[in-house]
């Protein structure tokens, strides 16, 4: 699916220039992230977890304790709002009202479904720990039926979601342009720190050293 249809929920309203539709967009968006923030109405009331999460062509994968209030609720078949944000720019204007920020966003509604055959639970956290970091798999030790049992591993189709993106300088109104104010873009990026090794006896793994994500 190279566009996915406009909803009541999925239509940008404010701004509809910044929206875009198209899979590319929007998958370049989840591939890109590694957190999303999930939304549901428990008990009347909203609730929004954080929760990390991957990509699988046409889904997403998420997985969390047997025990979690969260993952209980997604596995119910209640309705889900899952949101991706990457912050590109901080967009700094003459005035205040034009200051805004460069980002893509992705938003998708939906409901999860729970994966409980302990062969594709499997499946799911090996493509899930590729995702966070790819080539650690071969190495680590593959979870045990006991760990899959205490799991909960959910996936949710993409088949409802839209994307917006803010990009470029700011917007600042033509009056304001005359002001002796410094207006610009300050670039955001999310970049890898010094490691820290739990096992100094045993080096650090190419795929750690040379992930091109960072």
């Amino acid at each position: 699916m190279e566009n996915i249809p406009n909803t009541a929920r999925t239509k940008v309203r404010r701004q509809p220039d910044q929206g875009r539709y198209d899979r590319a967009t929007i998958d370049a968006i989840l591939d890109a992230g590694l957190v999303c923030q999930v939304g549901i109405v428990e008990d009347g009331l909203p609730v929004v977890i954080p929760m990390l999460y991957a990509r699988d062509d046409d889904r997403i994968i998420m997985h969390g304790s047997t025990a979690s209030r969260l993952t209980k609720s997604l596995s119910s078949g209640t309705d889900v709002c899952v949101n991706v944000t990457l912050l590109d720019g901080l967009v700094l204007a003459r005035s205040a009202f034009n200051a805004s920020m460069n980002y893509r966003s992705a938003v998708l509604f939906g409901k999860a479904t729970e994966i409980k055959d302990l062969q594709k639970k499997t499946e799911a956290m090996r493509l899930f720990s590729e995702r966070v970091m790819p080539g650690r798999w071969a190495e680590i030790r593959g979870p045990s039926e006991i760990e899959l049992s205490a799991t909960r591993v959910l996936e949710m189709q993409i088949e409802e979601a839209a994307a917006k993106v803010r990009t470029g300088p700011p917007k600042d109104n033509e009056e304001d342009l005359h002001l002796s104010v410094w207006a610009g873009v300050v670039p955001l990026t999310l970049r890898r720190g010094t490691i820290e090794s739990d096992t100094p006896e045993i080096p650090i793994p190419p795929y750690v050293l040379n992930d091109e994500r960072f």
